[in-house]
């Protein structure tokens, strides 16, 4: 049985060197505070401005929907055409950008017969119940309908089921407006059990492929996220969140990540993410050094126990709001 793990004297050593640790970390906040780059703060802006008004739409900071792209020129050219600032027209709290006089023309007569799905945001993103930027050179119309995708990875999930997919795109996007474009649960997700926080992440933010390519825990960033099975991962690069993207069940943690020793006697609990094994390929985690020593006394024999406890939990808890057992005696 191949193991990899983070033994608890590791964990102690690390304890050891916890306060010069902090120090370093305060430092780094400190200098970070006054060097935040100017793109960052313009980004900030932008995102707050689509909050604003009736309509969530995917608008850059001068509020230009489609990235400047003509939206008439979709249907009429069959290709993404940049339009000019000097044919533009406002329409439901979004400027559109037009090619030309007539373009815009077209536009103004029957709006809603160009405007794109969803405020402009990616059409995959909202049926799997959020929001996310787009490409223009992933379009489709469907129908009449106007759908730009994230990339060529929502292309291949968007074109799997294109009637299913538009179903849930339009049940879910007047929860996701109304949420802000922040991830909802959808009917699909209800049927899994995660240990996550109020926002569904889980591992704490940690980075799940980080465990099995540095053999260790290091925390993730919400800028590098993907959605599996009901819980949202962060990670620490593209990289890596491309990883996961194209394997999640690889890197994905055993259990819906609770931990492996109490799920051995039946229970629920929550982990310490840098309290874990790899073992066989499958990410354990514990609740603390006790669990893991605990769980490490019938290795074999735990994990067997976990793996048939896991599927009641989930027919018991999926879909509610998790409570974690009181510890084990």
């Amino acid at each position: 049985m191949k193991e990899i793990s983070l033994s608890p004297k590791a964990l102690l050593d690390r304890a050891v060197d916890a306060p010069s640790f902090t120090k370093q970390v305060n430092r780094w906040l400190f200098r970070l505070l006054f060097m935040l780059p100017a793109t960052l703060i313009f980004s900030c802006i932008a995102n707050a401005q689509q909050y604003q008004g009736k309509y969530f739409n995917n608008v850059d900071a001068s509020g230009v929907i489609l990235d400047g792209y003509d939206a008439v020129a979709f249907f009429t050219d069959n290709m993404p055409v940049k339009g000019d600032a000097r044919f533009q027209y406002p329409y439901e709290d979004a400027v559109y950008y037009f090619a030309s006089q007539q373009h815009l023309d077209l536009f103004k007569a029957n709006p809603g017969k160009y405007k794109p799905q969803f405020g402009g945001w990616c059409a995959y993103a909202v049926s799997l119940g959020r929001i996310a930027p787009i490409d223009v050179n992933t379009f489709s119309i469907v129908d009449g309908r106007l759908f730009v995708q994230h990339n060529q990875r929502a292309v291949s999930g968007w074109n799997k089921d294109v009637p299913g997919n538009i179903e849930k795109a339009d049940k879910y996007w007047p929860v996701v407006s109304k949420n802000g474009g922040k991830q909802v649960t959808t009917e699909e997700e209800k049927g899994f059990l995660n240990n996550t926080d109020h926002d569904g992440v889980t591992l704490q933010g940690y980075d799940a492929v980080s465990y099995f390519t540095d053999k260790k825990a290091v925390k993730g960033n919400p800028s590098f996220s993907a959605r599996y099975n009901g819980a949202t991962y962060w990670f620490s690069s593209e990289k890596n969140a491309s990883l996961f993207k194209d394997h999640p069940e690889m890197y994905a943690p055993q259990y819906g990540a609770f931990c492996g020793y109490a799920m051995s006697l039946g229970k629920l609990r929550p982990v310490d993410p840098e309290i874990f094994d790899v073992i066989d390929g499958r990410l354990i985690l514990q609740h603390t050094q006790d669990a893991y020593m605990q769980f490490h006394k019938d290795l074999r024999g735990n994990i067997t126990k976990a793996d048939a406890n896991w599927p009641v939990q989930i027919k018991k808890h999926a879909g509610k709001k998790v409570k974690f057992d009181k510890p084990a005696k």
